[in-house]
């Protein structure tokens, strides 16, 4: 499956435009491997890490999903492996 297409079925991106865009960036990686392009095919056990929504997101597709369907179903596909996010300094004032 073409990442730009599982992105957009896990519902991680809002539209296959912006998840073509979010894997044509350059800043994304699969297994450690940088990626350019959106039609890199994924397969369940790869890493994907790419910045998304101003934080880094890793994860690890678990199944490659048939369908963009609830969000529910569409977790399943995937393990978010990602560093918590920063609170920006905030924290214990």
């Amino acid at each position: 499956m073409r990442v730009d297409k599982f992105l957009w079925f896990t519902r991680l991106t809002k539209t296959r435009a912006m998840a073509q865009a979010v894997a044509a960036g350059g800043h994304m990686r699969i297994d450690g491997r940088v990626i350019d392009r959106a039609h890199i095919n994924v397969a369940p056990g790869n890493v994907l890490s790419f910045p998304l929504h101003d934080r880094v997101r890793v994860i690890r597709i678990e199944a490659l999903p048939v369908r963009r369907g609830p969000a529910p179903e569409a977790r399943a596909c995937y393990s978010d492996l990602s560093p918590p996010p920063v609170d920006g300094g905030l924290a214990g004032t």
